[in-house]
């Protein structure tokens, strides 16, 4: 398959890549799953998905060179997706298993849902997108996707939430980006229908206009 049909997921050791691959092969592309940092640079859609740590998760990144491509990649304005441990990397910091230094790209941190909620947060649950994106068309507002993590963003930037969801009285948010970078802590992959469509959305989107940000009002009114 050409490369225009090849959509790029990153794999640095954290697991859940066949599932993330074959969401992929279900829109119709070809899924590489890659941990060179030539591929990062030479996508035109990029993944990152991931379950386990942020301690290993950001050493893993590291010592395979990975982390500075991907901030590239981000800062080029190439339509970009993280799942689960994909969007907490993205944030300043994370306090699991103690505070390590994450990618930077959004500001805030990850930190643990408080005492008295059960952890992890693990099963289906809504989603109630607070701001039109064009990666949920068709996607019915407050749908149920997969959830599994003990730790969730607490932002600096409000602007950036898409998303959010209730746990337990808790709203945290589920869905957050800017431009063309997007990222859930749920999981799409493991969503059955809604999250096949979310998957499609996004690499439609990233393929036909090279861009997955909402439309400017001005388009819209015309």
């Amino acid at each position: 398959m050409s490369a225009d049909r090849t959509v790029t997921i990153v794999d640095y050791g954290a697991g859940n890549l066949r599932s993330v691959a074959r969401a992929v092969a279900h829109a119709g592309y070809e899924p590489l799953v890659t941990s060179q940092a030539a591929a990062i640079e030479d996508a035109w859609a990029l993944i990152v998905p991931g379950v386990g740590a942020a301690a290993d998760t950001m050493k893993n990144l590291t010592a395979s060179s990975l982390d500075q491509p991907i901030q590239e990649y981000i800062d080029s304005g190439r339509p970009f997706l993280g799942v689960c441990m994909g969007m907490q990397a993205l944030f300043d910091l994370s306090e699991e298993g103690g505070s390590h230094e994450c990618l930077g790209v959004l500001p805030g941190r990850i930190v643990r849902f408080p005492q008295g909620l059960t952890v992890p947060h693990m099963g289906w649950n809504t989603v109630h997108v607070a701001d039109d994106h064009p990666v949920f068309d068709g996607i019915p507002q407050d749908s149920y996707f997969y959830f599994v993590h003990s730790y969730h963003a607490e932002l600096n930037e409000p602007t950036i939430v898409i998303g959010t969801t209730e746990y337990e009285e808790r709203v945290f948010p589920s869905v957050v980006g800017r431009d063309n970078l997007i990222a859930t802590q749920f999981h799409p992959e493991k969503s059955g229908v809604n999250g096949l469509r979310f998957y499609e959305n996004f690499i439609r989107l990233a393929r036909e206009r090279g861009s997955i940000a909402p439309a400017p009002a001005s388009a819209i009114r015309g």
